[in-house]
């Protein structure tokens, strides 16, 4: 009989335990463990080289931070059932398991649009089956179907248990230490009013602290210029590779990115579609750009060095759209420096917008000692809040170096 209430040893929250054997079980599953083989922020080693931790590092620590939350919010007197505990450990260890290669950057491209959330649905329904049922309270808790709507809130809202590992392990692996939230002072402010998640009056500075980290995050790290860049090359790279296998080229790559790159309908997911993305990680995509950047194709080459070589183009950022004639400058000398007639496909203007705080959706409340809510901008004690909701928008334009 295996032991399965195992103690992992994690670098940013110390010792995570696994409290059930259930838990075990679905971390041993090999769908959870490809996690292990995905990035957690893409190309982001490029930039910051200590950026190299997993999904796998993510999904356990989120699943730390709700178990904290739990038992903050039993203290505090909220019945909360082993069954419903289970369930919210289940959800959040699963929320990412649909993520594919270098996450985000590629989740439209191989799949139309299928998005990683409805990927991980997938997953928890196959694994389901799998469990005899187990996962079932988790897969309505995930969906936001479940009838206390403050166990969807912890995993997915403006205040989550996901946004909270994310943020102090991004922070300590790029070592960009603006991202570092005080996640213990946070969990300890939760708190439970009619069904939804609030966080007590006197938390209000940590929330803010939190929702500032978040934009420093995203404007430092996530939206850094060559961190946007990378990403767009990812697409690039694969787009032009699905283009010239329309047109009958054959490129060497796993059999499983293969298959990827000659389909072109995902209606709906077959059973082949899912075995098939289950198999695939960053390594086939490595391994593909590795043999594309000798590619006779020079477009396709080209981006495969940039990534590959860690040759970026340049990159100039502006708060403005740029000049389309300026633009279309850029075109004209990298036809010109190449010898080609389709420049455009090696100068892009990226824009990424950033709204820190939404208070129309899902909004932050505050529960103050008379046990009334407030939201957190309405709050007389706010400092920043009323000014986080708007949005922000960067634009960066890229073109080859050797135009300058």
């Amino acid at each position: 009989m295996t032991n399965k209430l195992k103690i992992i040893n994690d670098p940013v929250h110390g010792f995570i335990k696994i409290p059930s054997e259930i838990i075990f079980d679905v971390i041993e599953h090999p769908y959870f463990q490809r996690l292990r083989r995905i990035s957690q922020t893409g190309l982001l080693n490029l930039i910051f080289p200590g950026a190299t931790h997993t999904r796998f590092h993510h999904a356990l620590g989120a699943m730390h931070l709700m178990f904290t939350a739990l038992e903050t919010l039993k203290l505090k007197g909220i019945e909360i059932s082993k069954e419903e505990e289970k369930s919210a450990l289940l959800a959040i260890l699963l929320h990412d398991v649909g993520h594919g290669p270098f996450s985000h950057a590629l989740e439209n491209m191989l799949m139309d649009d299928w998005h990683h959330e409805k990927l991980s649905l997938l997953f928890m329904n196959k694994m389901n089956v799998e469990f005899n049922g187990e996962l079932s309270m988790a897969i309505e808790m995930f969906q936001g179907k479940y009838h206390r709507k403050f166990f969807n809130q912890l995993i997915s809202s403006q205040l989550d248990v996901d946004r909270l590992d994310y943020l102090k392990r991004d922070s300590f692996y790029t070592g960009v230490s603006e991202g570092n939230v005080n996640t213990q002072r946070i969990i300890s402010m939760m708190n439970v009013s009619e069904d939804e998640l609030v966080i007590d009056a006197k938390g209000i500075y940590s929330i803010e602290n939190f929702l500032t980290a978040r934009m420093f995050m995203y404007w430092q790290v996530y939206y850094h210029k060559t961190s946007v860049l990378a990403e767009h090359l990812l697409i690039k790279i694969l787009e032009r590779a699905k283009f010239l296998i329309s047109e009958g080229k054959d490129l060497p790559a796993s059999e499983n990115l293969k298959y990827f790159l000659h389909k072109n309908h995902f209606e709906s997911a077959t059973e082949e579609d899912i075995q098939r993305f289950t198999d695939l990680d960053d390594n086939d995509l490595i391994q593909a750009m590795k043999f594309w950047s000798k590619n006779e194709d020079l477009i396709l080459s080209y981006l495969c060095k940039c990534v590959i070589r860690r040759e970026f183009p340049k990159t100039i950022i502006s708060s403005q759209p740029f000049d389309p004639e300026f633009i279309k400058d850029k075109i004209n000398k990298t036809n010109l420096k190449f010898n080609i007639k389709n420049g455009a496909e090696l100068v892009d203007e990226i824009s990424r917008s950033l709204l820190p705080y939404n208070k129309d959706i899902q909004p932050i409340y505050l529960l103050q000692k008379n046990g009334k809510k407030i939201t957190l901008e309405n709050s007389e004690n706010q400092i920043l809040s009323s000014y986080i909701n708007q949005l922000n928008t960067k634009y960066i334009l890229s073109f080859p170096r050797e135009i300058e």
